[in-house]
This record gives structure tokens, sequence and C-alpha cells, in this order.
């Protein structure tokens, strides 16, 4: 298959692009990691989760109580269940299309995501966050935020596989925004919520966007050697 110009300049361009991805978000991500066990971010922490309480009471957060539901139903977007189902389905329909490479892409790249983000709460082993209440369960360590990490690496992942084999520059910008929508608003209602401090949920922004596109780069390059370019 001939390649035109435009996608000669397109397979230049891309680990260009993401090799300063991850560069950027690692080093975001240790700056943070940094701060949190140095606790120079303890003041700005307490000052921003307090942004989404009630001044008077910081046991209410802001908003009628619909809108607190809505939030939890957000978070759950970026919950386990919710990410396992997602990831079957999609990985299911890539193995009935016999599109094992980009299967065994998705599957790795999450499943090594979710290995990395586990590991690294282990290693801090910050407390979640005691200055407001939770308005929903916990039970893993605060930093870095799963669902912050795990919404960033799905939904990212999800959106370089689309990127990859559709052609349509409008297109490909569509579901790059929609796949940081959902992070930011996953990882926005963690805070809200009460169950991480805004470090844990940049951290994992950063951690997840750095995955990603490490994930990413290795498929694009064994996807232009091995399964040439997309139809």
């Amino acid at each position: 298959m001939n390649i035109d110009a435009s996608t000669t300049r397109r397979r230049a361009a891309v680990p260009v692009a993401l090799l300063t991805c991850i560069a950027a978000a690692a080093f975001v991500f240790l700056r943070i990691a940094n701060a949190v066990r140095s606790e120079e971010i303890v003041v700005l922490d307490r000052a921003i989760l307090l942004w989404f309480r009630n001044p008077q009471n910081p046991a209410d957060p802001l908003g009628p109580p619909w809108f607190e539901e809505t939030v939890a139903e957000i978070t759950a977007l970026g919950g386990y269940p919710v990410l396992t189902v997602l990831i079957a389905s999609v990985a299911g329909y890539l193995l009935l299309s016999r599109k094992f490479g980009p299967a065994a892409y998705l599957l790795g790249s999450i499943g090594a995501g979710t290995v990395l983000s586990q590991l690294l709460k282990l290693v801090y082993a910050r407390p979640r966050p005691d200055l407001v209440n939770h308005l929903v369960d916990t039970f893993t360590a605060s930093f870095p935020s799963g669902h912050a990490t795990m919404a960033t690496v799905v939904y990212l992942t999800l959106a370089a596989l689309i990127v990859l084999f559709v052609g349509k520059p409008l297109i490909r910008i569509y579901v790059i925004t929609a796949a940081i929508l959902l992070a930011l608003a996953v990882g926005t209602s963690r805070i809200y919520l009460g169950v991480h401090w805004p470090s844990d949920v940049l951290a994992g922004w950063a951690l997840g966007t750095a995955w990603a596109a490490i994930s990413w780069l290795v498929f694009d390059w064994l996807h232009a050697r091995r399964w040439g370019e997309p139809e």
C-alpha cells in the first residue's frame, strides 16, 4: 500500500508528540510525588478540597442533592466494574474480528497500568483525606488516585485505537477530546466526593497520561511495522 505525504508526516510526528507527552507527564507525576512525600503540598490540598464544600459545614458538598448523586454516578465511570465491562466488551469484539494485535495492545496496556497504579499506592501508602466526610466508600490508599489513573489509561487507550484505524482528522480530534473530558470528570468527582486529595488526582492524570502514551507509542510502532497503515 502506498503511503501518501500526509501519512508520512503523521508517522514522523506521532512519536515526537508521544515522547514529549511522556516526558511532561512523568515530570509532573514525579514533582507531585516529591511534594507529597515532603508534605509541601498539604496546605494547597486542604484549601482546594474545601472549595468543594459548604464553608459553614465541611460535611456538606456544594450543590443540591441531585448534583451529589450525579457526581457519584460519574465517578463510577472510573471504577473497576465499569472499566472491566467496557474493556471486556471491546476486547471481545476485537478478538472476534481477528484483530489480535489491537486486542493485545488494549489488554496489555490496561492490565499493566492497573498493576502499576496499585503498586504505587502500596509504595506511597498515603492516607485518605480526613478533612471532610467521604461520600462514597474506599478500600485502598490515596496516592495516586486509581480512578483518575485508570480512567485516563482506559479512555486514552480506546481513543488511540480509534485514531489508529480512522483516518478522518475531525473524528480523531473528537475521540481524543472526549477521552480527556471523561478522565477529567472522573478525577474531579473524586475530589468533590472527598475521597482524594487534589494532588492524588493530578498525579493520577499524569501517571495515566504517561502510561497511555507509552503504550500508544509501542503499538504505533508495531502497527507501522507489522500490520501496515489503516485502510
